[in-house]
């Protein structure tokens, strides 16, 4: 009898794994497909969405290596999420090259998607004026009167003549550019104003100096000197210096890669935290006479 009941009792239990579920089961498995489906598709599409506006914003981005005259004109974006909120332009304009370097504060979509619009303002301020602080001026006076609030930014705007070396510049609040002469001497390019986006009233100036041969001129995101290692130190200004120097004599190219390789062996393993842009103008070496 013990036995008849055990066997049932399994018999029993058999038969309750295998019972089909229950249709409201089925249903409801069915319900998650479908939307899990939908949101890898979602997750697709934004994935998309994102490379796509990456693409325009490399587009509105100066070629890695421009050439005027006797100038080479190298640059680089390193973006810490999909969409940088930094970006280097350089065009001509009749002989002479005009070109701005801006870092939106923040990171990542929010920053990235106020980039087209700074790069709009400061081309269509350009094609109005061709006073730099004039240009820098207008651009941030709309900024403040924007009803949508955009985060600070900063911009370094010069315009150089190829023929001559003159370069005038204006820094709305950015780090200041290194210029390293061919005798070794090193000058900050820091005249200009606020950062833009601060107030609507600030005014800002222009100041002009003349590349010579060799002289080599840096300008960089504040992503490359706040970059830290492992222990938290910020790469810092002494080190750009210091690799500026020791790249000196190679071409825009090469000391663009050096000093960028500089910054990411300093940080190793640590992750990027903030994007960083840099880039290098250099007078080429005056050609040597033909031998005779």
């Amino acid at each position: 009898m013990r036995s008849t009941a055990v066997t049932g009792g399994l018999a029993a239990r058999r038969a309750v794994e295998v019972a089909p579920l229950p249709a409201r089961t089925h249903t409801r498995r069915r319900d998650l497909e479908f939307k899990l489906a939908a949101l890898q598709k979602d997750y697709a599409d934004l994935h998309t969405a994102i490379f796509e506006a990456a693409q325009v914003h490399r587009r509105l981005c100066a070629p890695r290596l421009v050439r005027a005259g006797d100038f080479e004109i190298a640059s680089e974006i390193f973006a810490v999420r999909h969409l940088p909120g930094d970006f280097f332009m350089a065009q001509r304009q009749n002989e002479q090259v005009m070109f701005a370097l801006g870092d939106i504060s923040g990171k990542g979509l929010a920053a990235g998607m106020w980039t087209t619009h700074l790069v709009g303002l400061t081309n269509s301020y350009a094609a109005l004026t061709s006073e730099l602080r004039g240009i820098v001026a207008g651009v941030n006076h709309d900024l403040c009167g924007m009803p949508l609030t955009m985060s600070l930014a900063s911009l370094f705007l010069a315009r150089l003549d190829p023929l001559t070396g003159i370069l005038e510049y204006c820094s709305a609040g950015h780090p200041p550019a290194l210029l390293l002469r061919a005798n070794g001497d090193l000058e900050s390019l820091s005249e200009g104003g606020l950062l833009l986006g601060v107030a609507s009233n600030a005014t800002y100036c222009s100041a002009k100096v003349q590349l010579g041969q060799d002289d080599v001129l840096l300008v960089y995101s504040d992503g490359i000197i706040e970059s830290l290692n492992e222990k938290g130190d910020e790469f810092g200004y002494a080190r750009l210096r210091e690799q500026l120097r020791l790249a000196r004599t190679q071409s825009a190219d090469a000391i663009l890669f050096s000093v960028l390789g500089a910054v990411q062996d300093f940080a190793a393993t640590r992750p990027l935290m903030d994007d960083m842009t840099l880039a290098v103008i250099r007078r080429t070496p005056a050609k040597s006479p033909a031998a005779n």
